[in-house]
């Protein structure tokens, strides 16, 4: 089979929602005092956007095939990421085989070491090689996990992290994760309030049903053992993402430290093999949490499941959607699938990424069947209704 080149690549921005969620409006749970590293300054406790979490908005990729068809990525990035495309990374591409993935990244990767390895970089490299994945599949006509080996199951199960898993679980959810609201700047006031919320919701959901507590990076280890500690009496599957991310020492202490039973886990704000090559060795974590529009596409997600497989870690990526799907359905050791309440009051599924893809498959009793992934590529539209802007170009 003769596939085409890639005729041209292009970048545009979008706000509001969509990759980049936490890009909402006023009164959503996802920025309702909840604890951050930037929580020992008082001002910027109560609102995660106070602190410009939602400035840089959605990257849009598109690669066009020399054939007219366009494959298409979104993850985070904004006009930064949009400046890496069409300025630096299009070189790659243009002219390039579809089926190139891997010399691609590489010298997507290796290009830019002088000024990347993590970051947004990565989130562009990523937003790239996942609209290349994109392609691959229109135009072969089959669905990304296919491409990837096939499904290993017939269907996914999720978790649902939101403000309500008592709600979750009434929707067919396996498990609800909170996020932590109170941090160690709140002193032993806000150390109770976290353990009494847990409490309040394991009250409600029961014994069997998974509670996890989201720290999203804002912990010290004293005051993350001390929580992991008060919430054993109340059945805490994994504490996640306690400290930050490039505290790998931190990390192996605390998986020492923490109730015997109790999970750790972290790898959001990851990067490419060699980031999650340390939390593996250092023997960080129990559970690894790539986020595949940010770690570094799929085609770095392969090798990241492969070396984790290889220390018997499981994989459980962040968020993402159907850049989530389609490889955890492929893996055996990704037993299962974050799912994130995107309605403001964490009260119905809503797709994740809306409103700028089309066809977005949601979980149905927090289940979503193989087959719910058999349109080619991703398997998504990008919303003609939302307003792109393309700043730059080549």
């Amino acid at each position: 089979m003769t596939l085409p080149t890639i005729k041209q690549v292009r970048a545009y921005t979008l706000r509001g929602g969509g990759a980049d969620y936490h890009d909402q409006g006023d009164g959503h749970w996802i920025d309702d005092h909840i604890a951050t590293p930037m929580a020992k300054y008082p001002e910027y406790r109560q609102s995660r956007r106070s602190f410009g979490i939602n400035v840089l908005g959605t990257l849009v990729v598109e690669v066009e095939a020399s054939d007219g068809t366009v494959g298409f990525a979104v993850t985070t990035g904004g006009e930064l990421g949009a400046f890496i495309v069409e300025r630096h990374l299009a070189r790659f591409l243009e002219g390039a085989k579809v089926t190139d993935l891997e010399k691609i990244w590489d010298q997507m990767y290796l290009s830019t070491l002088y000024y990347g390895r993590k970051g947004i970089v990565l989130n562009t490299i990523s937003g790239v090689d996942l609209a290349l994945w994109d392609l691959l599949g229109k135009l072969r006509q089959e669905p990304v996990h296919q491409l990837l080996g096939g499904a290993v199951r017939d269907e996914l199960q999720f978790y649902a992290t939101g403000a309500r898993p008592d709600l979750a679980k009434e929707m067919g959810f396996i498990g609800g994760k909170l996020p932590l609201q109170h941090g160690p700047a709140e002193g032993e006031e806000g150390l109770r309030k976290n353990l009494e919320a847990l409490a309040t919701m394991r009250e409600r959901v029961g014994d069997d049903f998974w509670l996890m507590l989201d720290c999203w990076m804002s912990l010290d280890l004293n005051y993350a053992t001390r929580l992991a500690q008060g919430a054993h009496e109340f059945g805490l599957k994994w504490i996640e993402e306690a400290l930050p991310p490039d505290d790998y020492w931190g990390y192996a202490e605390l998986r020492r430290n923490v109730p015997r039973g109790m999970l750790v886990t972290t790898g959001e704000h990851e990067a490419t093999r060699w980031g999650f090559r340390l939390l593996l060795e250092m023997g960080c974590c129990d559970i690894l949490q790539p986020d595949v529009g940010w770690c570094g596409g799929l085609t770095e997600l392969i090798r990241i499941s492969a070396l984790a497989d290889a220390h018997n870690a499981l994989v459980v990526p962040h968020g993402s959607s159907v850049y989530s799907y389609h490889f955890v359905i492929t893996r055996t050791n990704s037993p299962f699938a974050e799912f994130l309440m995107m309605a403001p009051k964490a009260d119905e599924v809503v797709p994740m990424f809306h409103p700028q893809l089309l066809d977005e498959p949601v979980p149905v009793r927090g289940r979503m069947r193989a087959s719910a992934l058999d349109r080619p590529g991703f398997g998504v539209r990008l919303n003609p209704e939302c307003a792109l802007e393309r700043p730059y170009s080549h």
